[in-house]
């Protein structure tokens, strides 16, 4: 039997498109000031779940809405179960759209709105992949379940909570990254690196740092960092020497001076954690540059920590925790806090290790090597790195489809940002956006290409088929 994927997507395009429209109407950010028992996350989540499993019930599948927090559609019979995991759960809009970001127009050959590449144009594509196959009446030998998020952006715990009511596919993938299969992801460690001890001042200090701050995110690449500090001798010199360093590093910064207070910024360049050296880190440079005057004892210990380990410290070598693996490549570290008051003093770190690195052991010799250096290591969250073996049958199943659908080879990617396939025991993420593409999730103006709708609605079409539908000669 031969069934043209692309043709059933095209008879729906109408209903695709109005469907996503509606669907990205509803302003689902997380509101915990506006919740209930019922809307835990926030009304406009609870409706944008409400909207989508009401949906499904109305094209004939089982629905069930688990702790508001979570829902799925089902169809189909059997003991397996394959799992699409979507969310529809978006970050908020911001400023400074050029198309309204609740409305989903369309100009150009492109959607716009938030959520229309993460994740609700993916969400709409998966549910219409699974009408084209019920309309189609192609009999299932497997249930095929598509799970239904609302905190993706924040904490995940929409499928915290729903897998310790309902149970894990038995193979799945996530529609909310890119195209082709993405196997394999990093772990992911965020730790607090606090300085629990000094040196004394031996002599009154030329400089007190009082204050110095930057960064707001484990996972980004601080692009400003801001000093408070009081300079009791040869201010002027201190000017000069750091004029002279934003020349030559081609970095832009200002200093001011009030009530006796002088305030240096620097300005870098964000990027994300998952590789720092695409960034320019604010408060590393900042540091680098003041650890080269006479600070006070605390401060001057803490700028000469950030030289020595973390100064162009992407791959870890420095804290002697380097590593990296065929399949997913290098560990990588990001500085993406920095902290200096008199309550506290440390720097919050990211570190992506590979799916072989055995961090267990690390991390322990890592904490007992810091205390040495009068550092306190505070694990703050810890992801444990997620691989499915790409000759996998269900992994080659899916790179033949694409490879099908789109005439393109499809390739396995590893990469070190995590996605919502790790929340499955076997699972990948399988688009929705394609090589080659922007990627615009989070940005104002965020879209998503018509052409790449349909096509991955196909794909997702024939993936199920494969994966789940008994073949008719």
């Amino acid at each position: 039997m031969t069934i043209s994927w692309m043709n059933e997507v095209d008879k729906r395009k109408d209903d695709i498109l109005k469907e996503l429209q509606q669907l990205i109407a509803i302003p689902s950010v997380l509101d915990e000031s506006d919740a209930d028992e019922e809307a835990p996350l926030g009304k406009e989540v609870k409706r944008a779940l409400k909207y989508l499993l009401d949906a499904g019930v109305a094209s004939g599948f089982n629905s069930k809405n688990v702790g508001h927090l979570a829902g799925h559609l089902e169809m189909g019979e059997g003991d397996d179960l394959v799992g699409i995991l979507c969310h529809v759960d978006v970050v908020p809009a911001g400023n400074g759209w050029t198309y309204p970001p609740f409305e989903g127009a369309i100009e150009n050959g492109r959607l716009y709105g938030r959520a229309a590449i993460d994740d609700k144009g993916p969400t709409i594509a998966a549910y219409y992949a699974m009408k084209i196959i019920d309309e189609l009446g192609l009999k299932l030998n497997k249930r095929v379940r598509m799970i239904i998020g609302t905190d993706e952006e924040s904490d995940w715990r929409c499928v915290d909570h729903y897998f310790k009511e309902e149970e894990m596919p038995t193979i799945g993938f996530a529609p909310d990254a890119d195209f082709p299969v993405i196997h394999a992801e990093k772990g992911i460690l965020d730790a607090d690196f606090h300085l629990t001890q000094f040196e004394p001042d031996e002599h009154a200090p030329k400089i007190e740092m009082h204050t110095f701050h930057s960064g707001e995110r484990y996972n980004m690449v601080p692009d400003y960092a801001k000093a408070e500090l009081t300079v009791h001798a040869e201010q002027t010199y201190l000017l000069q020497e750091y004029e002279e360093f934003l020349k030559e590093h081609e970095l832009k910064g200002d200093f001011y001076v009030k009530s006796g207070l002088l305030t240096m910024e620097l300005h870098g360049k964000s990027a994300h954690a998952m590789e720092p050296d695409n960034g320019l880190n604010a408060g590393i440079l900042l540091l680098r540059f003041l650890k080269h005057f006479e600070l006070d004892a605390r401060a001057r210990t803490f700028a000469a920590f950030a030289d020595k380990y973390l100064y162009n410290g992407s791959r870890g070598i420095a804290l002697g925790i380097a590593g990296k693996d065929e399949i997913s490549g290098d560990l990588t570290l990001n500085t993406g806090l920095i902290r200096f008051d008199e309550k506290d003093t440390y720097f919050g770190i990211n570190i992506r290790y590979p799916v072989t690195y055995n961090m267990d052991e690390k991390l322990e010799w890592l904490i007992s090597e810091m205390k040495h250096h009068h550092i306190s290591v505070n694990v703050k969250d810890h992801s444990r790195p997620h691989h499915v073996d790409g000759n996998d049958p269900f992994v080659q199943t899916l790179l033949s489809v694409y490879e099908k659908q789109t005439g393109n080879k499809g390739e396995l990617l590893a990469i070190g940002g995590g996605t919502y396939a790790r929340s499955l025991e076997k699972g990948v993420a399988f688009g929705a956006l394609f090589p080659g593409r922007e990627d615009v999730a989070h940005q104002k103006d965020e879209y998503i290409e018509i052409e790449d709708l349909l096509k991955a609605t196909a794909i997702y079409a024939e993936a199920i088929y494969q994966l789940a539908c008994e073949k008719q000669l």
